[in-house]
């Protein structure tokens, strides 16, 4: 039988591909901005003829329909990273959080750590060759499918065919969903003066020729822009975004100078406008690959002058860097900060920085802080840290002592709040006191 028969055969609406899931299933979910929607809509739709499918998978972009109180029993979430699709489920405790590294997600799955019966992700087309490609996110997508008894997979003529290692064939999907919706889209904001003076501090710390990883929000577009003149630079990173293909446009972004994949931007996903997806459809200039490949740290290493750029929640006085909580609840993740601070540290000439204003809560609230709150997350060790950076300056911590940190960290924090650090570095005798 060829693969376009096969293809045929397997075709059936949302509803019917619905029906495989059975009651105490985990199902692995593709997320961002490839959610597969008919299929989530279809499983609430049939919420009451099931018990206790466990629903496993990463952020969602948008509404997730069976993060709803009332689908409470019928499905239970496990979520690898967290986002306002499901953070308030999480923090009322109808749904699990599950730390870990973004590099190693498709190791639990391949190793058997967490069996996957049913894996549901979103696709384009197939080409010629009977080939899906898993589009804007390969991510943990490729491995769940490798692993899962059950393959759906929702077709969506709207979803850009992205190349490199991200691509499933025909003959290992076992329904086939074919529809046609637009992908979410992330509103880009221009940057704020404190997001921008971030960026220029950042950017200071670019050479020509280095290798970027710049994630999502305000600070990643605030350091694009401001290496406006920069030469050569490379991308190896988790995400793809607007600023990105911008900076490839202007020239700012070649890759010629990459010691690992020159000339392409190596990534696991894509999250932008509908300008930055028609961008990547079918652009040999980028590779998407899965996660325990992006984000490998050895791999990751292997890039010279790697620029690692990550955010915060807040920094303690020692370095400790808290991103995944605001005390003890749970607002994100792990992701793949410490993947990439390691990545860059190990890197020959790389440089591993936290960007993160020095105020949140319209300036009430410092983010260099004493101590963490009581709960908070340490997402990278104060051993990891090299760089922080706010839009007072830029605080190296790498080789120096707690005595010397505080200082370091006292300058970049608010001046509002900067007499509250050192007396609380005194009281804690990590400052002498002043004569």
């Amino acid at each position: 039988m060829s693969w376009r028969d096969q293809y045929n055969s397997r075709r059936m609406d949302a509803e019917a591909a619905a029906r495989l899931v059975r009651s105490h299933d985990r199902v692995f979910i593709g997320g961002n901005v490839a959610a597969p929607r008919p299929l989530l809509n279809a499983l609430r739709d049939r919420a009451e003829s099931l018990e206790q499918v466990e629903l496993l998978h990463l952020l969602f972009a948008g509404e997730d329909p069976l993060a709803a109180p009332e689908m409470e029993g019928h499905f239970r979430h496990t979520v690898l990273f967290v986002g306002s699709a499901d953070r308030e489920a999480v923090q009322e405790g109808r749904a699990a959080y599950l730390p870990v590294h973004l590099h190693d997600i498709p190791q639990l799955f391949k190793s058997g750590a967490l069996p996957i019966r049913v894996a549901m992700v979103s696709t384009a087309p197939p080409d010629e060759h009977g080939y899906l490609s898993l589009g804007v996110e390969c991510l943990a997508s490729l491995a769940a499918v490798e692993v899962a008894d059950v393959v759906i997979a929702v077709v969506n003529e709207r979803m850009p065919r992205t190349l490199g290692d991200c691509f499933i064939p025909a003959h290992k999907v076992t329904a086939v969903v074919e529809a046609s919706f637009e992908l979410p889209e992330l509103a880009i904001e221009p940057p704020s003066a404190v997001h921008s003076s971030i960026g220029r501090f950042v950017a200071s710390l670019v050479e020509d020729g280095a290798t970027l990883q710049l994630g999502i929000g305000a600070i990643p577009d605030a350091v694009v822009a401001a290496l406006a003149g920069k030469r050569e630079l490379g991308v190896h990173t988790e995400m793809v975004s607007d600023r990105v293909m911008d900076a490839i446009e202007s020239g700012v972004i070649t890759g010629s100078r990459k010691t690992l994949h020159p000339g392409k931007v190596v990534a696991t996903f894509a999250m932008g406008s509908r300008a930055l997806y028609d961008y990547i459809d079918n652009n040999p200039l980028f590779e998407m690959r899965p996660a325990d490949y992006t984000n490998n740290p050895f791999i990751i290493a292997q890039n010279d002058r790697m620029v690692a750029i990550n955010s915060a929640l807040e920094v303690d006085i020692t370095g400790q860097v808290c991103a995944e909580s605001v005390g003890k609840r749970i607002f994100s993740g792990f992701g793949g900060q410490l993947d990439f601070i390691r990545g860059a540290a190990m890197s020959k000439g790389g440089v591993p920085i936290i960007a993160l204003p020095s105020t949140a809560a319209r300036g009430k609230l410092s983010r260099i802080v004493p101590m963490l709150q009581p709960g908070a997350g340490v997402v990278t060790t104060r051993a990891d840290v090299h760089y922080v950076v706010t839009e007072f300056g830029i605080a190296q911590l790498y080789g120096k002592t707690l005595r010397q940190r505080v200082r370091e960290l006292m300058d970049v924090a608010h001046p509002d709040f900067r007499a509250a650090i050192e007396q609380e570095a005194w009281e804690r005798k990590i400052l002498p006191r002043a004569i």
